[in-house]
């Protein structure tokens, strides 16, 4: 590389104004370097029997390359770090609770490689910061950057060869005896409970370290754009009923979208016929390279989001970032049965920007005609601007766009309505759209039993201060309120007086008027945080005989900022708590666990239940690092090597 490009790497480019600390960055959103083995913990109040021998795990990134606080940065950027809370069964007949908590850095080959390497002055990836605002040729330079790292970690002298980018920091996962870390920008890693060790990659087949090893190819299969093909949603999706894993892989060349499905490896049911695994099924009709996050699965269904979120590098060379969002384009929903992608309708509405999608389900009709219709819940946004303001950057000034498109800055619960048709040939169109509530609404969650069909209830963060979804810059955002959103209640409301298509809204009320609400029967129910405190994103753990479909407790970590000093920091003394409440009257805590050290402001997280613990797969051994001792510095590539990576590092 040469001295130009070097100084291109290491300086911030003109329009980028130093604004202090990074919002995300700092704070409880800082990265935190101690990790712990399960460490026996204090709580007050009382742990549910139902928790008993369960773990609740989030995930999130945390980056061990964090010296140069003045670079780009992004709020989902970073190394996995895995934090989890076992309630470990205790006393003689095994009825007492003894909460432990665990953390653990995912030892990717990201991780592996830049674990104490004191050249890398910034990390090994291009924080998503800089592919959204950065010129053509920065952008080049940190790609040239990434991809000559990633040569020089195969020569001698390396702790880790990186033959995988992902740094599988978004949501966690249980699938056919693997709990699994997730990221869009490669395989699933499995990890063990409920120590949080790594094990390795998972390609829809086997996992690295496991006995017996099936040496089939699984997600990517055998062609020459492979790697891009084992890129996995952030969000794959189990079916609760068939125990399938659904999931899909976006990538930068046409069709652009690819499709998996990984049965079980035994039959949930003797009596049914066992299909086997698809992989990597082309999905046709995605326009071009998309930021696609989530997707909708309901038994029989999936819903595929093209959506005016670009993510593709030639934008580049047009001028455009690489991630791009244009308010003018229409956002596109794919719908098809579950094994037959081939047979995918597409419907088009107003440009939205969606990450989550809550829940989606089928009914079937005969009167007044033979209908099936898909339903979708999702959290609908009406910009890009979060992408921005998770990486501290000033949104771009919109396009112009028609005044019926012209929509206020929001995140809501969505629901939508996409009934088939039977001919193909007909263009389909959505039947409802609009948010149920008016109140910020993300992270959703429901009971898991539940999922992909008409469910009642779903759970979710919001914000009554700077929001998630359009935070100022330089100041990020945190969650002081968690909802409970009756979707039946709402969705039966609006059919019975639909309010306006896409801008329309079923329950107008600000979080202020429904913290007044005293109706026992509301179907919104809202969790305030004390002041001070913020939450992060809930999971639900159903009573063990639940009388109904919200019979349980929400779990979710919280922070005390009055631990912060002067200047908003995070001093060592500084803890988190892990709360247990009341899911039905969303007003009870339960039980507060005090954790040994902070939990960082992260992104996704599951309840494991004890026979989930019990019945992993077993392993023959764990990734781990390599000793710094054991490895030869002193040939003459390795000190190539080093002096070469000390130069770009």
């Amino acid at each position: 590389m040469s001295e130009a490009l070097l100084r291109a790497v290491a300086t911030r480019e003109d329009e980028k104004v130093t604004r202090g600390p990074h919002p995300y960055l700092s704070g409880n959103f800082a990265p935190i370097k101690r990790t712990r083995p399960l460490t026996p913990c204090t709580f007050m109040g009382h742990i549910p029997p139902e928790l008993a021998g369960g773990q609740y795990v989030r995930n999130g990134g945390n980056p061990t390359t964090n010296e140069n606080l003045g670079r780009d940065a992004h709020w989902f950027d970073g190394d996995g770090m895995l934090s989890g809370v076992l309630f470990r069964r205790g006393g003689e007949k095994g009825t007492e609770v003894k909460p432990e908590f665990v953390n653990q850095f995912i030892l990717t080959d990201v991780y592996l490689n830049a674990k104490d390497n004191t050249n890398l002055k910034t990390p090994l990836l291009p924080s998503i910061a800089t592919l959204v605002s950065a010129s053509l040729a920065r952008i080049i330079v940190v790609v040239l950057r990434t991809l000559f790292l990633v040569l020089l970690s195969a020569l001698p002298g390396s702790r880790q060869r990186v033959k995988k980018i992902s740094v599988a920091n978004t949501s966690v996962i249980f699938h056919d005896g693997r709990a699994l870390a997730t990221c869009e920008s490669g395989l699933p890693m499995r990890f063990q409970l409920p120590g949080l060790e790594t094990v390795g990659w998972f390609n829809g087949r086997k996992a690295e370290n496991e006995p017996n090893q099936d040496g089939r190819r699984g997600f990517g299969g055998e062609s020459s754009i492979a790697f891009m093909k084992e890129w996995t949603t952030g969000h794959p999706r189990v079916d609760p009923v068939t125990k399938e894993l659904i999931s899909f892989h976006a990538v930068f060349i046409k069709p652009f979208v690819y499709y998996s499905i990984v049965p079980p490896s035994k039959p949930v049911d003797p009596r049914a016929p066992m299909l086997g695994p698809r992989f990597d099924m082309p999905i046709q009709g995605v326009s071009s390279p998309k930021m696609m996050h989530d997707f909708g699965v309901s038994a029989r269904h999936t819903i595929i989001m093209d959506l005016p979120l670009s993510l593709n590098p030639m934008n580049s060379l047009v001028g455009k970032p690489v991630v791009s969002y244009d308010p003018t384009e229409r956002s596109r929903f794919g719908v098809f049965p579950r094994y037959e992608p081939q047979k995918i309708q597409w419907f088009e509405t107003n440009a939205c920007v969606i990450f989550h999608a809550a829940n989606c389900w089928e009914t079937d009709s005969i009167v007044p005609v033979s209908e099936k219709c898909v339903h979708l819940l999702a959290c609908r946004l009406t910009s890009a601007s979060v992408v921005y303001s998770a990486g501290a950057l000033a949104p771009p000034v919109p396009k112009p766009v028609p005044p019926e498109y012209v929509e206020q800055e929001q995140c809501r619960l969505y629901y939508f309505s996409f009934p088939l048709t039977a001919d193909m040939t007909d263009k389909p169109m959505i039947r409802n759209q609009w948010a149920l509530s008016a109140i910020p609404f993300e992270f959703p969650t429901l009971a898991k039993s539940y999922e992909m069909t008409s469910a009642c209830y779903i759970y979710g963060c919001s914000t009554g201060s700077s929001s998630y979804y359009s935070a100022a810059l330089g100041k990020a955002a945190k969650i002081d309120y968690l909802a409970k959103i009756n979707a039946e209640t709402l969705i039966s409301r609006g059919i019975a007086h639909p309010p306006q298509q896409i801008k329309g809204c079923v329950d107008n009320r600000t979080l202020d008027e429904i913290m007044r609400s005293v109706d026992p029967d509301d179907p919104i129910k809202l969790f305030a945080l004390p002041e001070g405190w913020f939450a992060q994103e809930p999971r639900f753990v159903p009573r063990a005989d639940p009388a109904s479909e919200d019979d349980g407790w929400l779990l979710t970590y919280v922070f005390d900022e009055s631990q912060l000093d002067n200047n908003g920091e995070c001093g060592d003394h500084a803890v988190s708590e892990l709360w247990v409440i009341d899911a039905k009257n969303m007003r009870d805590i339960i039980a507060r666990v005090k954790l040994p050290q902070r939990v960082p402001y992260g992104l996704h997280g599951a309840w494991f239940p004890e026979e989930e613990i019990h019945g992993q797969r077993p392993i023959e051994k764990l990734r781990c690092e390599v000793p710094k001792e054991s490895i030869d510095q002193s040939s003459l590539l390795a000190v190539i090597r080093y002096t070469l990576e000390r130069c770009i590092g």
